[in-house]
């Protein structure tokens, strides 16, 4: 019997709390918590499965690339709810996010609920009463050509991962892996890195005077722009190789000044007797426009460069301001605003900033993207009114005021007036000087007007060899054929830069610029290529890893398609016609999968991708000797000895991680392969044992331990050999064979890492000995009697007293804390008074277990865990940056993986024991194969499982044939 509710469901808990107090009594609003199934594990499907069409990728290409879902057991329980929940329900509303991924997640929903009572979707763009009310009002059926859009990228990424990740782990390293994206971006990474291993410093000089008028003294400063008519080169006018740019005809049309030329020119110029005059003066309008309000890429380049927020703790507080209804959808490339928004910026624009602040009418801003769609609006401050953000101090905290702050001032500041001024441009000539003409310019810009500037200015990405926007400087009052003195001159020095480093703010724009990805996919982008160790975040710069060379390398020689910049774009363009229902998905598929006459197909490629030689991947020549390899620990260099023999292993030396690529020039490996190494060094000798007290480098870091000293070779005495020569013969008496000694076990030599204070080449015997000693006894506990020790361990230094530790805060403290000290250390609880429990931080308790999640630090770094599931914080992201909602998501996406299966060690057959001799009648041997089958047997339930999960796991329902409820 149907019931008298109405069940909504969102995407988040925090969501769902937040809608839950508009909508009011008869609304149930639940949270699916994201995605309640995806694509199975091929090896997790049912074993009937497994050699069929499905049993590669679960998609079965064979038949319309249909995918085959399954419910996780993590989000079994949900589920279940949300079924209970549905039975007592006369409507259901499907209110998940309004993108493709959101549009997605209601179809599975609908798909695995079943529902029998009338289904509305419901979509909004800010989570405010008025938008939620509106949204009611205009509901609609799923838009099926967004949800062939998503799933079709949900295939594809899965056959590009799974056919290219495979030949990455064979030729370059286990545990990598390919993705449409992200191998695209990983591209961009290296090859910018390439840039600045090629690049060849030029150098220039250039020459600024300190110029003052005559009537007043007033002084500023001007810089040599032309010498006898020809341009004085700057750092744009040389390319990568160091050398000047050629003009139209052919030939540069700049001169390079040299340290000589300026130094002699700067000499000239100090001269009292030097011509100085005005040569002419001219001044135009200055007009500097708003930026756009944000969209996504933009407000991840702005959060970047003002906040130095990454791109995933970006999006991160963005989505905790969306849920909690401070702003409007924060995944859109739309740079719209509606009538209400527009209203209420130039209405808090006039109230603050004085009405001539605000523009003549309403700014309308057209979005650079071509496929601007998933959005309805930029991102903006919530509400028909927006809350500034002095009323929100005391309600909004730290990085989620910041964050709020920056969207309302640009939103503001976007239907602002223009900012205005004038700039003025001046040339001065000096001469004759040496016999030569000297033009200089200075220019400065003065605001009359700041406009939007009084509420916002946005800032830029560092860009080489670039002129900055015109600075606030006002010049003094000159006309032309006014004589000038001159107070300073300075001839400098300059080196022309390499490109810069992409930083997470310039990599989104040339995602964006491309036509790469998606603004909702930027952020994961980002971080997936620093979790998979291909980049290296140092400060904002984006440093490539050796690796990665070799991963994009490998995909540009044998899948150069896949990681072209263009056809990488032209799939977003497939997927938007796929939403857009002009294009059909599984013809599509078949296209790019099995190939068409304008795509060799994936499947082709991999099929014929021939010999791989994974040596010459992995390697690069930096000269006739010195090779740089990628290998499985890390990249060295191989250094080929001229006199050495022809079969002799090549020297290796490490190359230090810190060392960034752009920075192993020849030079510098030249320098790495001449540096004294530091190779068993002998330290001393152990007075106690008379053992030799070595310093050593290891594959686990540097290390001090224990060796026997080499046996001394003594001269055998000619009498002693009259003893064992045959006197007629000469030659040695045959000697009686004894019994050889049982050999007594191996002792392993003692073993001590060194502290990170100390450094291998200067530790001195007192100190090795004191690390081999270890742990060290402090002393005993005048109460239990108990020794305490000192000691380091996998998760730091600590005391041991029996069973009960603690954490010492330093290495040093090993040897420096006393008896008293460590008595007083065990006086205090368990975690000291720093902290009433062993977590980093804290939240509520997890939707889907019921139990508080806490994030600890752990052997592998800190992780986020509810005290079931454990899952490590990635590289590229700090605890900082972990709030509720992304800890809840980490432990989400880590059920839905399941539990990582150990393979059990294969088990050893006993050992056979001689049967014991008896005078009784044997019993009848049981034969081998009677043995066999009985070993081999599995019991009658194993099959019965596996007919009952086959049964309970059926591939998903296509939408051609799904059963749609109307919406009423």
């Amino acid at each position: 019997m149907p019931g008298t509710k109405k069940l909504v469901i969102v995407e988040s808990p925090a969501k769902a709390k937040t809608i839950a107090q508009y909508l009011g009594d008869g609304y149930e609003v639940l949270a699916s918590v994201g995605h309640i199934r995806d694509l199975i594990e091929p090896k997790n499907l049912p074993p009937e499965l497994k050699k069929g069409s499905l049993g590669k990728f679960s998609i079965d290409v064979e038949n319309g690339f249909t995918p085959y879902y399954v419910v996780s057991d993590q989000k079994k329980k949900t589920v279940a709810e949300l079924k209970r929940a549905l039975k007592g329900a006369d409507e259901l509303y499907l209110a998940t996010d309004e993108d493709r991924e959101g549009e997605a997640i209601a179809w599975h929903l609908l798909d695995e609920l079943k529902p029998k009572v009338p289904v509305k979707r419901m979509v909004f763009h800010e989570i405010t009463k008025e938008a939620i009310q509106r949204a009611q009002e205009n509901t609609r059926d799923i838009d099926t050509a967004l949800v062939d859009a998503q799933e079709t990228r949900r295939i594809l990424d899965r056959l590009y991962g799974y056919e290219v990740s495979p030949v990455l782990w064979r030729k370059v390293g286990p545990g990598l892996s390919a993705g449409r994206v992200q191998s695209a971006a990983t591209r961009l990474v290296v090859d910018r890195e390439r840039e600045r291993l090629a690049f060849l410093t030029a150098s220039y000089w250039d020459i600024s005077a300190l110029l003052a008028t005559s009537a007043d003294s007033t002084t500023f400063s001007a810089r040599l722009s032309r010498l006898d008519g020809a341009r004085v080169a700057t750092g744009r006018d040389f390319d990568d190789r160091g050398q000047l740019k050629a003009a139209t005809g052919g030939k540069p049309d700049a001169v390079a000044l040299d340290e000589r030329a300026a130094e002699s020119l700067a000499a000239a110029l100090r001269d009292p007797s030097a011509n100085i005059v005005v040569s002419s003066v001219d001044s135009k309008p200055y007009t500097r426009r708003p930026a756009a309000p944000f969209s996504t890429s933009t407000l991840q380049q702005e959060a970047a460069r003002k906040l130095r927020f990454s791109a995933r703790q970006t999006m991160s507080v963005a989505q905790g301001l969306y849920e909690n209804g401070y702003i409007t959808y924060m995944r859109t490339d739309s740079l719209n605003l509606s009538q209400q928004a527009t209203a209420a910026a130039r209405s808090q624009a006039a109230k603050l900033y004085g009405q001539e602040s605000v523009a003549d009418k309403p700014r309308v801003y057209a979005s650079k993207s071509k496929n601007a769609q998933e959005a309805h609006e930029a991102i903006r401050p919530a509400g028909d009114t927006f809350r500034t953000p002095g009323e929100l101090e005391g309600t909004l905290r730290g990085n989620d005021w910041k964050l709020y702050d920056l969207i309302w001032k640009r939103t503001v500041a976007s239907q602002m007036a223009d900012a205005k001024g004038s700039t003025a441009s001046i040339v001065i000539t000096a001469e004759p000087l040496d016999g030569k003409t000297a033009e200089f310019a200075a220019s400065g810009t003065v605001i009359t007007f700041r406009g939007f500037m009084q509420a916002y200015e946005e800032s830029r990405d560092e860009e080489r060899n670039e002129s900055a926007e015109p600075a606030e400087a006002k010049l003094p009052p000159l006309t032309v054929g006014q004589k000038l003195s001159v107070t300073d001159v300075e001839a400098k020095g300059h080196e022309t830069s390499a490109p810069p480093r992409y930083t997470e703010a310039s990599l989104v724009k040339t995602l964006e610029e491309l036509g790469i990805g998606r603004p909702s996919t930027y952020a994961s982008i980002i971080s997936t290529i620093i979790d998979r160790g291909y980049v290296t975040p140092r400060g904002t710069a984006l440093v490539p890893n050796w690796i990665a060379f070799s991963v994009v390398r490998l995909l540009e020689e044998f899948f150069g398609d896949l990681v072209q910049y263009d056809f990488t774009a032209g799939m977003e363009d497939d997927l938007d016609r796929i939403a857009g229902g002009s294009e059909d998905r599984v013809g599509w598929l078949n296209g790019f999968y099995f190939g068409n006459e304008s795509h060799r197909g994936l499947r082709n490629v991999i099929d014929n991708l021939g010999d791989i030689d994974a040596k010459s991947i992995n390697s690069v020549a930096l000269d006739d000797e010195i090779t740089l390899r990628i290998g499985k620990y890390g990249p060295y260099l191989e250094v080929i000895d001229e006199n050495a023999a022809p079969d002799a292993t090549p020297r290796r030396v490490n190359i230090p991680a810190e060392l960034a690529p752009d920075e192993l020039t020849v030079a510098k490996a030249r320098e790495l392969i001449d540096a004294p190494v530091v190779v068993d060094r002998v330290i001393g000798v152990n007075p106690d044992n008379g053992k030799n007290v070595v310093a050593k480098d290891g594959r686990f870091g540097p290390y001090i331990t224990e060796l026997d000293p080499e046996p001394e070779v003594i001269p055998v005495a000619v009498e002693a050999l009259a003893e064992v020569l045959d006197p007629k013969t000469g030659e040695l008496k045959p000697v009686k064979k004894k019994a050889a000694p049982k050999k007594a076990a191996a002792v392993k030599p003692r073993t001590a890492s060194i502290f990170k204070s100390m450094d291998l080449a200067t530790i001195d015997l007192d100190t090795a000995l004191k690390l081999l000693g270890l742990p060290r006894v402090v002393g005993v506990d005048p109460e239990s009697g108990e020794e305490i020790l000192a000691q380091n361990g996998k998760f730091g230094p600590y005391l041991k007293k029996g069973a009960d530790t603690r954490s010492l805060t330093e290495e040093d403290q090993i040897f420096e804390i006393d008896l008293a000290g460590a008595i007083e250390l065990y006086a205090q609880p368990k975690y000291g008074a720093r902290r009433a429990s062993s977590a980093l931080k804290e939240f509520e308790n997890d939707p889907e277990s019921g139990k508080p999640i806490r994030i600890k630090d752990g052997r592998f770094g800190a992780y986020v865990t509810d005290g079931v599931t454990n899952v490590t914080i990635p590289r590229g992201e700090t605890i900082e940056e972990i709030d509720f909602e992304r800890a809840v998501q980490m432990l989400a996406d880590k059920r839905a993986k399941g539990p990582t299966v150990k393979k059990a060690p294969a088990k050893k057959a006993p050992a056979k024991k001689p049967a014991a001799k008896k005078p009784a009648a044997k019993k009848p041997a049981t034969t081998k194969a009677a043995t066999t089958k009985a070993t081999t047997a599995k019991p009658a339930t194993a099959k019965a499982a596996t007919a009952k999960t086959a049964a309970a796991k059926k591939p998903a329902t296509s939408r051609a044939t799904a059963t749609k409820t109307p919406a009423s």
